[in-house]
């Protein structure tokens, strides 16, 4: 394989794009540093094909990626291939408002194959190819310049290895029979959806104790704030104002800008400066929030009660059975919360009861709850059994 210098020129790229389009897939990672942005600070870009590799510099002075950019979301011919790319999918979309299509994951495949829950890069390039890799680059600064070899030979050895490995792994899900298995996965992280950050909907992830229509509007109202002011400041939403001060405000409102000073998580200065002004205003435009918003009550559908409960218990142990048997990874058949929402009376909506998932866990799962099918100990083991259904 052909390693090229550290590409820093729009022409080098552009050249590079124009054979690696002819591939029918690359490998793509990146190094980005994000503990003090708002955005990922995209700091270096290796791609691969199994004929040669290089790691592109979007800090270079006249670089333009744009070839990259329309050969990874315009050129529907050639797959590409990321190692738990979530992050580095979320980049594209940053700069483009779509997402690399088609992609691979080789994590997601890695669980279809019965390597691991989340099998890191490392694991998998050691069992599949046997090689050792030195990570000693790993939490490098790689907005530094220049960039060292070590930085560069570290960084493009992710994608070298991954052209490698991705055949192998392509082979083995084709014996396997698992290939189609990966089809909606694949479509699922590919969805841009995934990766649209609305400031309306960030309150969801602020953990709070209270289900009072007006502190939940606070908290909407707020959380939104607090993602368009780091948005404009490129700040971490956390350097603008922590979880925890966020929801304190919700639920204990200030009265005035005097009072910004008493709450725990901010200064004195909020009481004068412009962003306590801003934060003021919010507080005051807050409403409650509407009947059709408010989150339900259990979040993973009916109650479940203490016999719903159990038998969620019990669904748990029937996966973690038929995934050995089947030997792949029970996070890719089933969710913990789907097998809840199913030992609670659910019955439509979930992943489990369609296509392959309801031929590998989802019937038997389904004929449990639905007493069709027990757990028996046979000669000391425990096994599955039928049995007629009786009613009450």
């Amino acid at each position: 394989m052909h390693i090229h210098p550290l590409i820093t020129t729009t022409d080098a790229l552009t050249d590079l794009c124009q054979r690696l389009a002819k591939e029918p897939f690359i490998t793509v990672d990146t190094e980005f540093m994000r503990e003090n942005s708002y955005w990922p600070d995209l700091c270096l870009v290796q791609v691969a094909s199994v004929h040669e590799a290089a790691a592109i510099d979007p800090k270079a002075e006249g670089l333009d990626l744009a070839p990259l950019l329309e050969l990874l979301v315009t050129n529907g011919d050639v797959l590409k291939v990321f190692h738990a790319g979530g992050q580095d999918i979320e980049i594209v979309y940053n700069l483009t408002g779509t997402t690399p299509h088609p992609l691979f994951d080789t994590q997601i495949a890695s669980m279809a194959l019965g390597l691991g829950e989340q099998v890191g890069y490392q694991n998998l390039v050691e069992s599949m190819l046997g090689k050792h890799l030195d990570k000693g680059a790993r939490f490098t600064d790689w907005a530094r310049r220049p960039l060292d070899k070590r930085q560069i030979d570290y960084a493009i050895g992710d994608v070298t290895h991954l052209a490698a490995l991705f055949p192998k792994m392509l082979d083995r899900l084709k014996k396997t029979g698992r290939g189609a298995w990966l089809d909606q996965e694949m479509e699922r992280i590919a969805d841009p959806a995934n990766y649209l950050n609305d400031p309306g909907e960030s309150w969801k992830r602020v953990k709070i104790a209270s289900r009072k229509p007006e502190v939940l509007g606070r908290l909407k109202t707020l959380a939104a704030w607090r993602e368009i002011e780091a948005r404009s400041k490129n700040l971490p939403r956390g350097r603008i104002m922590k979880d925890e001060t966020l929801a304190d405000l919700a639920m204990h409102p200030p009265v005035d800008r005097d009072a910004l000073g008493r709450v725990r998580g901010l200064s004195a200065a909020w009481r004068s400066n412009d962003i306590g002004g801003r934060l003021m205003d919010a507080v005051a435009a807050a409403a409650p929030m509407s009947p059709e918003e408010m989150p339900p009550r259990d979040e993973r559908g009916p109650s479940l009660g203490k016999d719903g409960a159990l038998v969620a218990d019990l669904l748990k142990l029937l996966l973690k059975i038929r995934a050995k048997e089947s030997n792949v990874a029970a996070r890719l058949v089933a969710r913990s919360d789907e097998l809840e929402q199913l030992a609670a009376g659910k019955r439509s909506g979930l992943s489990i009861l369609e296509g392959w998932r309801y031929e590998e866990f989802g019937r038997d799962a389904l004929d449990l709850v639905e007493g069709r099918l027990a757990f028996a100990v046979r000669k000391g083991k425990l096994v599955m059994t039928r049995t007629e259904q009786v009613d009450a």
